[in-house]
């Protein structure tokens, strides 16, 4: 299985805010090669971002939980998600009242998009 492994240092964020970058209504989304490995191979590397401006913790901490769901809903898929790549995955307010079935296929399409 296939555990979501989050970066830590504020200079990884910054390696992988600077290449490629997707942005929806729902959520934005930045990748770049892996530029350091995880603690296992299996694992991807992703971390979840929600701006204070959101709204209070609950309903932060509702987006984040709606987009790992879907990002591990897309790891199930052979191909879905690139593990060769870090990800940075900021939520926007538009994602807490809509709901999973409809961001589904827009993160995989996302995600398709990044890997060209």
């Amino acid at each position: 299985m296939v555990k979501l492994e989050s970066l830590k240092k504020s200079n990884q964020f910054r390696k992988a805010l600077k290449e490629k970058k997707i942005h929806t209504d729902y959520y934005s989304v930045f990748a770049a090669r892996n530029f350091f490995k995880a603690k296992h191979k299996a694992n991807l590397l992703i971390s979840f971002v929600m701006k204070k401006k959101i709204g209070n913790a609950v309903k932060r901490n509702k987006i984040r939980r709606k987009l790992k769901a879907i990002v591990q809903k897309l790891l199930k898929k052979k191909g879905a998600i690139n593990k060769d790549y870090t990800y940075i995955v900021f939520g926007k307010s538009n994602a807490y009242a809509q709901k999973q079935d409809v961001l589904l296929p827009l993160m995989e399409k996302s995600f398709s998009k990044l890997k060209k």
